[in-house]
């Protein structure tokens, strides 16, 4: 399904001027607070009519200002989960689900209240009230019931930023879920570049309403100029690698792409053949420039120099392409002087085991 944008519009003194295409499974909105992201779902939600411009959403046109086409939002099919649950606190959780589905004309129901259940894992908490829940169980709830209105979109505003860690934690795999198991298109709005390399396929980045970048996620991760300082350390590459193996003496899981095998500690929970998201940070990486000896580091991936880019006067971002993959390294500029670094140089990207941990390597849902 491909989603369509390109809208103009003015909120007071800020003006949203934002294009572009996307077919993921998953496209986060990316940006700073103030950004324009909450703006542009709140357009494609119908909730915001913009100046100017068209919404195209899987070839059905829902805003076309020179047409004057503005398709209200109840008739949009579009599901939303704000940052806040919003959930109605004198119904039982069953009756807030039961809500979302009967918003819904029957001939145009495809979710099943079950297998909504199911995979939101919230089965014993239908009697119960929101209140009490907690932060990630409402949550889960309130994606529930917008899944059972039988959504041709999902857009999802934020829908961790309240909580804290720990549920966080809990909740993020459900939100694989949705992308994995459901054919149905999420919007994610985030400001955080690790719930990004997490959960996206497709990432667009917002600065002062305009899109600055837009693409497939390991394209615009690679872009360490367009993340916020404080996160440019998460930023880097992320490869769909397969499980060919366990090394039960060392307590190790072996993936392998056309990059090359990399080592990472064991997961129970990984079997041969399953396909898996492997985030590498570009500061997780060295280059050498011959194979290294007498060396800690497991993973040592041979690779040709694609790109050389300056990062201020001490940093470079280096791009090597390891069979058609390319991973991303972050070093400083005596070492790229030192090595006497050039573009189609041979070289072997380094990357520590322990830099790999259960938020940089997960699962993808087959089929």
């Amino acid at each position: 399904m491909t989603i369509s944008i390109d809208v103009r519009h003015g909120l007071g003194s800020f003006e949203i001027d934002a294009a572009f295409e996307s077919e993921g499974r998953l496209t986060a909105l990316f940006g700073p607070s103030g950004s324009g992201k909450t703006t542009l779902v709140n357009i494609v939600a119908g909730l915001i009519r913009p100046r100017e411009g068209r919404v195209v959403v899987d070839g059905r046109v829902l805003v076309d200002s020179a047409a004057n086409v503005h398709v209200p939002f109840h008739k949009r099919r579009i599901g939303y989960v704000f940052q806040d649950a919003r959930l109605f606190p004198h119904m039982s959780v069953r009756r807030n689900l039961d809500y979302g589905r009967r918003l819904t004309p029957v001939r145009d129901r495809y979710a099943d209240f079950g297998k909504v259940v199911d995979l939101l894992g919230i089965g014993h908490l239908l009697d119960r009230k929101p209140d009490g829940l907690s932060g990630g169980e409402k949550q889960r709830v309130a994606i529930g019931r917008a899944l059972l209105a039988s959504p041709r979109l999902l857009l999802m505003d934020e829908p961790l930023a309240s909580l804290d860690d720990a549920r966080k934690a809990e909740i993020m795999p459900y939100v694989e879920r949705l992308r994995d198991e459901l054919r149905i298109p999420i919007v994610l709005v985030s400001h955080s570049v690790a719930e990004v390399a997490r959960l996206a396929t497709d990432m667009v980045v917002l600065d002062k309403g305009r899109v600055v970048a837009a693409g497939p996620l390991n394209d615009v991760l690679q872009r360490l100029d367009l993340l916020p300082e404080d996160q440019r350390g998460e930023g880097g590459s992320v490869l769909e690698m397969t499980v060919v193996g366990q090394d039960e003496r060392f307590a190790m899981t072996v993936l392998s792409s056309p990059a090359g095998e990399i080592r990472i500690p064991r997961s129970g929970a990984l079997q041969a053949g399953n396909v898996v998201r492997v985030r590498i940070r570009a500061r997780d990486v060295m280059i050498a420039t011959e194979p290294p000896r007498g060396l800690s580091a497991l993973n040592v991936i041979p690779g040709t120099v694609a790109a050389l880019t300056a990062s201020g006067t001490s940093l470079f971002d280096v791009s090597v392409d390891c069979g058609g993959q390319p991973i991303l390294a972050r070093i400083t500029r005596q070492s790229v002087h030192v090595l006497g670094l050039t573009v189609g140089q041979p070289v072997f990207a380094v990357v520590k085991t322990v830099s790999f941990d259960t938020a940089s390597t997960r699962r993808v849902a087959e089929g």
